[in-house]
């Protein structure tokens, strides 16, 4: 194996001369389209194999809200206190957190909870943006709230409360927020440069996710189920998550936490593959525990037919090809993803700055990292 400096016209970085097909694509696409901007990084069985990026709104080193790809700091973190005993998946929800039994929640497990199972997208009343914004308060009302269905009969996408929810079970374990334990016990020992929460000193890295730019041809209306609408009504002063500081700054574990797709992919890499020669952070066990499909079929939020989910993560479906049965990751609402699969050891990541309409992971980033899984493991 060989990783060599690109010296493609517009692709900067560095790449497994293997991928030197992949290298050439990426440039013809830059050159296409000269306000795509994007950032690309993948580690296979814990080794860099590609770090690139181009276009004229990212730097090597920008930093960004991928959105919802912030759930896979939830994911690594629960699977951290997995790993160490310390938390139960088939446990109730209520055995660590007591006030969560209300409203017929008694019998709810952290396995539905995390899988988007729970019935609780939304609170009743519906939440305002300073409390999810807050390590505790969405979640004291959400532990009130009566579910939208009974737990375990059905699922839909907790957009963001599952960070609340996932974020107030970890401080009931540990003592510790999420942000804390996530920051202690993965982010600094593991040199992974995505934050939850944007420390003041990397301000200067940051820049703003671009809003999509909808065809003059599209005329389609959102699709969603009776709940969509209740449950994104967020109260209160409204916020971009992606780029109002409020958000950044506290870096909401479900969808504004900053970095860099190398970051991501370190993270991912760091926890099933290890990185610069140390063993992964979690076990074969944990990881397959983790990455484990619980739920697919019709999302009671989004309106899809093939949505697809392990313990926080996302698992492969017909809209989200990443790669192979036992691959797990997250996409973001304006096209980054970032994934891994633990059979073909390849941890992958994609930030860009623009997305194509109309959202959700860029397809260029789904079938990047299926046929990087593919080519690399053959």
């Amino acid at each position: 194996m060989t990783v060599a400096l690109l010296t493609t016209p517009h692709l900067r970085g560095t790449a497994d001369e293997r991928l030197d097909d992949i290298v050439a694509r990426l440039d013809v696409s830059l050159a296409a389209d000269p306000d795509l901007s994007f950032q690309v990084a993948a580690f296979h069985r814990g080794v860099p194999v590609l770090d690139a990026w181009g276009g004229p709104h990212l730097a090597e080193d920008s930093v960004m809200v991928p959105y919802s790809v912030t759930k896979n700091t939830i994911g690594l973190s629960i699977g951290l206190l997995v790993e160490r005993g310390e938390l139960d998946l088939d446990e109730r929800v209520s055995h660590y957190w007591p006030e969560f039994a209300a409203k017929g929640k008694l019998r709810l497990t952290v396995r539905q909870l995390l899988s988007h199972q729970a019935g609780l997208p939304q609170a009743t009343p519906p939440l305002r943006w300073d409390e999810l914004l807050d390590h505790h308060a969405a979640a004291r009302r959400l532990a009130e709230s009566a579910p939208f269905w009974f737990p375990g009969s059905a699922f839909g996408y907790h957009a963001i409360t599952i960070g609340n929810l996932a974020a107030e079970l970890v401080f009931r374990v540990t003592g510790r927020t999420l942000h804390e334990f996530y920051e202690t016990e993965i982010r600094v020992p593991h040199g992974v440069d995505f934050h939850l929460g944007l420390p003041a000193a990397e301000d200067h890295r940051r820049v703003p996710v671009l809003p999509m730019i909808r065809p003059v041809s599209d005329a389609s209306a959102p699709s969603f189920s009776a709940l969509g609408p209740v449950v994104f009504a967020m109260g209160g002063d409204p916020v971009d998550i992606g780029n109002d500081e409020v958000s950044w700054r506290y870096g909401h574990p479900a969808g504004s936490g900053t970095g860099t797709a190398r970051g991501l992919a370190r993270l991912l890499a760091a926890a099933v593959t290890g990185v610069d020669g140390a063993a992964p952070f979690l076990s074969a066990d944990t990881v397959e525990q983790i990455g484990q499909q619980q739920v697919r079929g019709y999302d009671e939020v989004l309106h899809q037919h093939d949505r697809a989910h392990a313990i926080v993560f996302q698992k492969p479906s017909q809209q989200l090809a990443f790669g192979g049965p036992r691959a797990f990751g997250h996409d973001g609402a304006l096209g980054a993803l970032a994934c891994v699969d633990p059979d073909s050891g390849v941890a992958f990541a994609w930030t860009i700055a623009r997305g194509p309409w109309p959202g959700g992971a860029d397809p260029r980033a789904v079938a990047l990292a299926r046929e990087l899984g593919a080519l690399l493991s053959s």
